[in-house]
C-alpha cells in the first residue's frame, strides 16, 4: 500500500504559505506531557482547523491504546474515537507562514511506514521544515530555568531556536525516527526537547510547556497570549516550594541537584543511586501536586 493511502483528508487545502510541520507525540517522547501540551496550546491559540488524520489500524495495538466510546455531541448515539494522529492547519493572517500541527500517541507498530506516510504528506503539502518537540526526564532541579536541547540540520535554524546540541546516544522514540526519515528525504528538520525534573514526572509541567511554546515562537513569531499558561507555571512553582519547605529530605535532594554540574546531553537517566531516598520523594511530591493543583482545560 502506498504510504499516502494511510492519510485521510477532511478538507484538502489549496496552496499553502511556506508551511512548516510541527509535531509532538504522547508517550515516551513526552515527559510530563510538556511537548503535546505545547502543540495543543499553539493549535488552540492559532485556531488550527482539522485537516487530516492517519489511519490508526496499521500503527496501533488497540489493547495498549484503547479506543474510547462517547456520545456524539448533541445526540444520544455513541461513537468510537480511535487513537489517531491528527493534523490541523493554522492559517491565520497573523502568522507569517502557515503551520501544520500534528499530535498523536506514539505508534506501537510499523514505525518506518508511519514516518514515510507523514513525510509524504508533508511533501504533498509543500512543507519546507519539519519541527518536532519532545520532553525527557532528567536529573535537573525544578528551581532552575527549563533547559532546552535538540538539533537542527541548518546551523542558522539552530541559532534561531537557541538549540544546545545534544550528544545523546541510546534508545529513541518516534520523534527520533521521524526526524531521521525526514532528513533522509531531503527535508530541513529540527527537534527541540525540554529537560523535565524526573522527580515530578507524573504531573503536567506548565513551566516546560511554556518554555517550548516561547522557543517555537522565536521561529514563527505568531500572536501569543500565554497569561493563563504563565499563571499555571507560577502556581506550579508555589506548590513545589510548599513541598520543599515542609520536607527536609525533599529540600536536601533539590539542593544536591542544584549543586551538581550535570551535562544534560547525556540524559535521559534514572534517579541517581547516591540519593536512595529519591523514590519516596517522588511519590510524596506527585501525591501533593495531584491533590493541590487545580484542574486544567485539556482537550
Amino acid at each position: 500500500m502506498n504510504s499516502m493511502e494511510y492519510v485521510t483528508y477532511q478538507d484538502r487545502p489549496g496552496p499553502l504559505r511556506r508551511p512548516i510541520l510541527l509535531m509532538a507525540f504522547s508517550g515516551w517522547n513526552d515527559a510530563s506531557e510538556s511537548a503535546t501540551g505545547a502543540v495543543r496550546f499553539l493549535r488552540k491559540t492559532w485556531e488550527g482547523q482539522p485537516l487530516a488524520a492517519l489511519d490508526p489500524e496499521e500503527f496501533y495495538h488497540f489493547g495498549l491504546s484503547r479506543p474510547q466510546v462517547r456520545f456524539t455531541p448533541g445526540t444520544t448515539e455513541r461513537e468510537i474515537v480511535w487513537p489517531e494522529t491528527e493534523f490541523f492547519l493554522c492559517a491565520s493572517g497573523a502568522l507569517a507562514r502557515d503551520v501544520l500541527i500534528g499530535v498523536g500517541i506514539e505508534p506501537h507498530l510499523r514505525w518506518k511506514t508511519y514516518c514515510r506516510a507523514v513525510v509524504e504528506m508533508a511533501r504533498e503539502l509543500g512543507v519546507g521544515l519539519i519541527l518536532t518537540l519532545g520532553a525527557l526526564l532528567a536529573e535537573v532541579p525544578h528551581t532552575r530555568p527549563v533547559r532546552l536541547t535538540g538539533f537542527a540540520t541548518d546551523p542558522e535554524l539552530g541559532a534561531v531556536l537557541g538549540l544546545r546540541p545534544t550528544r545523546y546516544e541510546g534508545p529513541t522514540g518516534i520523534v527520533g525516527v521521524l526526524s531521521s526519515t525526514a532528513r533522509a528525504a531531503g527535508f530541513a528538520t529540527a527537534s527541540l526537547w525540554a529537560n523535565v525534573p524526573h522527580y515530578i514526572s507524573a504531573v503536567e509541567n506548565p513551566r516546560a510547556t511554556l518554555a517550548l511554546v516561547h522557543r517555537v515562537n522565536r521561529l514563527l513569531d505568531g500572536p501569543l497570549d500565554v497569561h493563563e499558561l504563565e499563571e499555571s507555571a507560577v502556581q506550579f512553582d508555589v506548590q513545589l516550594a510548599e513541598v520543599v519547605s515542609q520536607n527536609r529530605k525533599v529540600a536536601s535532594y533539590v539542593k544536591k541537584l542544584e549543586a551538581k554540574e550535570i551535562d544534560a546531553d547525556d540524559l535521559p537517566v534514572a534517579p541517581s543511586e547516591e540519593l536512595p531516598s529519591a523514590q519516596d520523594l517522588v511519590a510524596e511530591i506527585e501525591r501533593f501536586l495531584r491533590e493541590q493543583r487545580p484542574g486544567t482545560d485539556r482537550e
